[in-house]
Parts: C-alpha cells; structure tokens; sequence
C-alpha cells in the first residue's frame, strides 16, 4: 500500500509541468546575466557535477509540429534534479524560419536553440556572431566537454574560424556505422495496410506493373474505410519540397547519388522517370486522391489514424504517434513494410540512413543569461548519463537496474507500445526530449528489445542503409549564387511535381518535364551541381576518404 501511494503520488507530480512558452512569448532584449556559479575548472570532472544551481533557459525548438513540455515527465525532471536546469520550450506558429529572422531583427533570440544544421537559420545566426562559439565556453567554463563530445563531430562541424558554435543529435560517426552496420536503421519506409495488402494477395509492389495493379485491385475490395473513401497512395506533405515522390522516391530506385564522380540531376534517371509516369498513370484512374496535394502533416497523420491509406511511402519516425494509435485501438490495420519500389535490375533499395551531420544542432545564443550553466548543461545533456535518461526517464519510476542493465519496468514497456501519447506525458522517454540524443551511444549500450507499432517497419530498413557522409552539408547557403539558383529551382520543382502527376497524358508530362529542365538549365543549375560537386571533394578530404 505505501509503495501505491508512492507511485501515485510521484505519478501526480510527474503531471504537473511547466508549460512551453506560446509564439507571442517576450524575450527581454537585455537579458539580467546570471552570476557564474564559483565552480572550480577541471578536466577530469564534469561542471554539471559541481554546478547544482538552479537556472531556467528559454529554449527555441525550430518545429512547429514539437510538442514537448518540461517538468511534466519523468525524463525532463530527472536532468533538472541532477543539472538544476529548467527550459522553457519556445516553437513557432507556422514558419520556423521567419520566425529565427523575426527574432534576429529585433534582437530577442532567447538562451538555447536547436535548429536544423540544413535551415538557412543555422549559418545565419553563426555569420552574425550570435552564437557562443561551444569550444571556448568548454575551455574556459567546463574542460570535461572534451571528455563527452567526439572529436569527428567536433571537427565536423568546425567552421573556417576554427571555431565550433553548436553540437549535432542524431549524429553518428563511420566508427559508429561500423560497429552498428546490421543494426543501423532508414527513416524512410514504404508501408502498407496489413490487412488490405493481405486480401488482395501480397502483391509484388517492386514493378511500376505490380505497384499500380495493387493500387487498382485495393481501391475495388476496399473503397471505403468506416464511410469514408480509401487513399491508395500518400506521400509526405506537398509545400516547398518535392515530396515523397522525390529523392525519397529516388532512393528506393537505388538512383546514385553521383555519376562519374561528378553530382548531377537524379530526376533524370529513366527508371525514375517510368515510376513518375506510373504515379501519372494512377491519377488518371482515379487512384491518387486530389487531397495529398494540400494535406498538411496533421491531416496526414489524421487519416493514417482512420486507416484510410492503403499504401504510404512516409518517415515512419515521423509516423510514430498516429501508427502507435491504430497498434492499440485497431490492431487489425495496422500498417508493415514489404518491398517497395525498385529500378528495372531489381537492386535493393538503398536508403538514407544516420549521417556525421545528425538532424539538429543546439546552439547557445549571446543573449544567454549564464553561458557557464549552459556548456555544463551541454555537457550533462551529451553524456552517458543524460542520453541514459533521455531515453529510459526517471529511475525507479520508468526503468530500473537488471543484472546492471537499465530495463524499462514492464508496464512502461507496454505503455510505450500501446498508449504513446500517454507514455510521453508521465515518462518523456524514449527521446521524446531529442534534443542531444546520441542513437549509436543507444544501440551501443542499450539495445532497444521493446516490441511494438513500427518494429517491423523499423527492422525492414537494416541492411538497406548507405552511408552519405560524403554528401551532407554540399548544399550552398545564404545569399551565394548557387544558393538562389538551388531555391529557385527547387521551388520550381515542388510546383512542378504536382502538375507532372496530374498530366492528362504521358505526352504532356514529357512537356512538363522538358519544360521544367529547360527552365533549370536557364537558371544555371548546372552551377549548383559544380558547387556540390566541389563540396563532396572537400568532404572526402575531410574525412580522409
């Protein structure tokens, strides 16, 4: 009975949180700097040891989609009991980076950032000298970040000051893709209803024959789902990229990367313009609804929860949530990978897996009240300790030593697999707070056993992954000439998708596409596939390949 009420009680303070802070939230544009904690500098101990004094950091999250909220979770209590940290998570309404730019120009860029290292934001807030450079705040406030941080994505990410000004998730390091190669795992998935791919007899989707014939036999069984028509086929959201009809596409068709050593137009590849042409095919039959032109991420995940798509090529990290949802409520539609789309030799789909770049970097802005608490903060964030609770959460209450190894207790396991949203709240493990997570540090030492709504997705993936790192960070930025030109044929391009999906006739796609590359080489595309081409180079000496 005590330990009941133990439980209950710590449950009902795990659901008291301090809230994110909305897109009006006011940022005082001369921050009162707090004093430096009197923490005496060595290398050998880490500062977030010594330094236990209590600071609460505005932390931007450039995701309008993020909905994390710290102080509510187990995971999120923990790091403020061991670090005294507290953040208040700040996403924008709508444009992430209107809103960097927003609060750029008026000087109110709060303590923290985490950005894409991809985003215009990234370089922009480094070219503009307003984030510390992460090096010098180790060396002068907490040395032992030396100690947790690897010397690859250090130097990755050293810029031509020799300066680092942020530190990478998600990040992993040839060593890493090594020693995990048969456990390495694609966010990139072709999924189908389980169910429905079932009855219609397990077709080979790997031919633009066999996918459109499926498309065709699922929407005659199935044309609706509880009242509502059936989606035969979905993608990512259509705005300022090309969708999953894109490089996603590309990478399922094994379509290089260079040729001839040289970057070049993948969308001219012919196996990928045959699938196109099927894709034009479906539309014409009535296969692919108007609806995956304007549907938003939400709407998207709306209708995967209502089990109305048939086949969805989509990030099934991205798909977590809503796929969890039917796991539990509706297990008979759940949705598992099986071999998608693949170029005329029948290759094997080589996809895009973790890279040395990672998904995001976290920046400390010059606005920061106490630099000193945040490379500590840094530090405890990127080391053993803090990946082990952002990705168990709190001890005694979500997981537990067995035998010397962190177990998730069995009903966390279960909640975890069948009732997510919930088991964000109460535990906020799992990554739910990503904003240092090391995945091969995860795999390394805790080797995720939990079975649930995307194993099987996930598990599809491994041994299909190629390593990229000779290829990240080549695209230009800022106001380059190659930079225009990218965003402006790139834009371009997600116009030009739908319309080439939407052709009345094979004839006219081929104008549409002849029109669309002509109007590329006009706009001195070719100078971007030098400039990349010039970058891969760089890279490979980088890395000393």
């Amino acid at each position: 009975m005590k330990k009941k009420l133990v439980s209950l009680a710590l449950a009902t303070a795990l659901l008291v949180g301090v809230s994110s802070v909305a897109e009006g939230a006011f940022f005082s544009k001369k921050k009162a700097k707090t004093e430096v904690a009197a923490v005496e500098v060595d290398a050998n101990s880490p500062g977030w040891k010594q330094d236990k004094t209590e600071e609460t950091f505005d932390w931007y999250i450039n995701f309008s989609w993020y909905k994390g909220k710290w102080g509510r979770d187990g995971a999120t209590q923990t790091i403020t009991e061991d670090t005294g940290v507290t953040a208040k998570y700040i996403m924008p309404i709508g444009d992430g980076g209107q809103k960097v730019t927003t609060m750029i120009a008026s000087n109110t860029l709060p303590d923290l950032l985490t950005v894409g290292w991809y985003e215009g934001a990234y370089n922009d807030l480094i070219e503009g000298g307003l984030v510390y450079a992460i090096d010098e705040l180790a060396e002068k406030y907490d040395p032992y970040f030396f100690k947790v941080a690897s010397k690859e994505k250090l130097g990755w990410y050293t810029e031509k000051d020799g300066h680092v000004y942020g530190y990478p998730n998600a990040s992993y390091t040839e060593e890493d893709l090594e020693n995990g190669k048969d456990s390495i795992i694609s966010n990139q998935a072709f999924m189908v209803r389980k169910d429905i791919y079932e009855a219609i007899g397990s077709p080979d989707m790997t031919t633009t024959e066999g996918f459109l014939n499926a498309l065709v036999k699922a929407k005659e069984m199935f044309p609706e789902v509880d009242g509502q028509s059936l989606i035969p086929i979905v993608g990512t959201e259509f705005s300022n990229s090309d969708s999953s009809f894109g490089g996603y596409l590309q990478d399922f068709l094994a379509v290089p990367m260079e040729q001839d050593g040289k970057a070049y137009d993948r969308r001219k590849n012919p196996d990928y313009i045959k699938w196109l042409k099927m894709f034009r095919k479906a539309n014409e039959m009535g296969l692919i609804n108007p609806e995956i032109f304007v549907d938003k991420r939400q709407q998207i995940e709306d209708k995967m929860v209502q089990g109305r798509y048939f086949a969805m090529m989509y990030p099934h990290i991205d798909a977590l949530q809503p796929l969890t949802n039917i796991y539990n409520n509706n297990p008979e539609r759940m949705y598992i990978s099986v071999p998608g789309p693949k170029n005329s030799n029948g290759d094997e789909h080589t996809l895009p897996g973790p890279g040395i770049s990672g998904w995001t970097v976290t920046m400390i802005s010059k606005n920061c009240k106490n630099p000193a608490k945040a490379i500590r903060f840094f530090t405890y964030m990127m080391s053993e300790e803090g990946n082990r609770t952002a990705f168990f959460g709190k001890e005694g209450y979500s997981w537990e030593y067995v035998d010397g190894t962190p177990k998730l207790l069995p009903e966390v396991a279960e909640m975890r697999a069948t009732q997510r949203e919930q088991y964000d709240q109460l535990h906020g493990g799992d990554y739910m707070n990503w904003m240092f997570m090391d995945n091969a540090m995860q795999l390394r030492l805790w080797p995720d056993e939990t079975v649930g709504a995307m194993t099987q997705v996930r598990d599809f993936t491994k041994g299909k992954v190629q390593p990229r790192f000779i290829y990240e960070r080549w695209d230009p930025t800022g106001q380059q000439e190659e930079a225009i030109i990218s965003q402006k044929t790139g834009l371009k391009w997600a116009a030009t998708m739908p319309k080439l999906l939407t052709a009345e006739t094979d004839a006219e796609f081929d104008e549409i596409l002849e029109s669309y590359f002509a109007d590329s080489e006009k706009a001195g595309i070719q100078k971007l596939w030098d400039y990349r081409t010039v970058k891969m180079n760089e890279n490979k000496a980088k890395l000393g390949m």
